[in-house]
């Protein structure tokens, strides 16, 4: 068989086990490799390429890079749900229903959240997010926006207050609330 071309050889059985060693030329020598060396790190099942160490992914060196490049590697992709907890700076919000779901790529987290105030209670003041399922890096720096449904008003913006909770403010700095008011918004941040 030394001689035989590639294409007379008959096809192997798939999925391979990993144990299947074939011949590479290593600094001028012929040597064998197992097929699980060559994968290591890279599994590849029917749901995609699995990554085998935390902190690994897709790297983009091949790429070339802007001024004060800092990373090109891709690591983290998520996709779920988070319940927000929404508290009013001044006063008290009686009850509310609030969902969300959120999407991580990379650095940047992109929250969804829709939230109804059932009784506004004493609530004044802006309204208070939190239990983000990432923390953000730092204070004031996202942007994000919101759409409105109730007697008040026709939006506003969120921003980051904090590493742990994002306010929710209408556009002419009146409080965004009230019984039935309900609030559906979306802002990124960075982690």
């Amino acid at each position: 068989m030394s001689n035989s071309k590639i294409s007379a050889l008959t096809s192997a059985t798939t999925p391979l086990a990993g144990t299947e060693v074939l011949p590479i030329v290593q600094s001028g020598a012929t040597k064998q490799v197992s097929v699980a060396n060559l994968t290591a790190g890279r599994t590849q099942t029917s749901n995609g390429i699995v990554q085998g160490t935390a902190a690994t992914g897709y790297n983009f060196t091949a790429n070339t890079p802007a001024s004060g490049m800092t990373s090109r590697l891709l690591n983290w992709y998520e996709e779920g749900t988070w319940s927000p907890v929404v508290v009013s700076t001044i006063g008290t919000i009686t009850s509310y229903t609030a969902t969300g779901t959120y999407t991580r790529t990379g650095r940047v987290v992109t929250l969804n959240c829709d939230i109804t105030i059932t009784n506004n209670g004493t609530g004044l003041g802006q309204i208070d997010v939190s239990n983000l399922p990432f923390p953000p890096k730092a204070a004031y720096c996202a942007a994000g926006s919101f759409g409105e449904r109730g007697a008040i008003g026709f939006g506003g913006y969120i921003y980051v207050i904090s590493t742990a909770q994002v306010f929710f403010v209408k556009y002419d700095g009146t409080y965004p609330g009230g019984t039935n008011y309900r609030l559906i918004g979306t802002i990124s941040y960075p982690v």
